[in-house]
């Protein structure tokens, strides 16, 4: 059950109010506890959580962002005009701001996917339940981010949306457990439309990179997902330019109407 929400705010120009989330158990995220944050990804004294939302075009990757930051959903929706997305919360005690990168429908991106892949410190993979083919894909993004990371030690969480339409599903809820077993990270069925586990879908995704943070703690710091300061300007620079070609797009289309 997601916890009291109020005066959230989605874009990065506004900053979101602080909501409280009691800890819930998913199966594969590993046991909840509070992690300690990392000063080199700490602003204005919170730790931010870099997120990136893969998964096919049609699925409701903007959908889930935007009901997530600012509790609304639109039953059409042009990711062409959208800027990337921070949400503060406090999960499990700690405070956290989470920085989301939605790639959706962004053709100029392509070229630019394995930067985001490279500088990404967590993924939500989404499918839709009526869609089988993004079912399918979903295994790709997976097998694309472990070529990129060169590791298969990902935080991740795997999102099947649209579990409103159930007249229409295609992909049952027990081949979407049996796919997050594979990859080895927590799974949600998820409905923007009815705010359906949205938000324990990121939640659950924070904790699994303080998880792994700690399990590289523990191992002396000696893993190769280790993140150095470089990728986190990096990271900076990327959403400047994701945020840039969405004020054209915005402009363009303003002039056109």
């Amino acid at each position: 059950m997601a916890g009291d929400f109020s005066g959230c705010t989605a874009r990065k120009k506004n900053r979101a109010q602080s909501i409280e989330y009691n800890p819930v158990k998913t199966d594969g995220s590993g046991e909840n506890s509070k992690q300690p944050t990392n000063p080199l990804t700490t602003r204005s004294g919170l730790r931010v959580y870099k997120i990136v939302i893969l998964g096919d075009g049609g699925v409701g990757k903007s959908a889930v962002t935007l009901q997530f930051v600012s509790h609304s959903f639109l039953d059409y929706h042009d990711p062409t005009i959208e800027d990337s997305y921070q949400q503060q919360a406090v999960i499990d005690g700690e405070a956290a701001l989470l920085d989301i990168l939605d790639t959706a429908g962004q053709v100029e991106f392509t070229a630019m996917r394995d930067q985001y892949m490279r500088c990404g410190e967590g993924f939500i993979i989404c499918y839709s339940v009526t869609d089988r083919h993004s079912f399918q894909e979903a295994s790709e993004y997976r097998k694309l981010i472990a070529r990129v990371r060169l590791t298969e030690d990902i935080p991740l969480v795997l999102v099947a949306n649209k579990l409103d339409l159930q007249s229409q599903r295609k992909v049952t809820t027990e081949e979407g457990k049996t796919l997050a077993k594979q990859f080895g990270c927590p799974f949600y069925e998820t409905s923007a439309a009815l705010r359906h586990y949205i938000d324990e879908a990121f939640f659950s995704l924070v904790r699994e990179i303080r998880r792994k943070e700690e399990q590289r703690a523990l191992n002396g710091g000696s893993s190769s997902e280790k993140i150095h300061p470089r990728r986190r300007s990096r990271w900076w620079r990327l959403r400047s330019i994701f945020a840039l070609v969405f004020r054209r797009r915005r402009n363009a289309t303003g002039i056109n109407q």
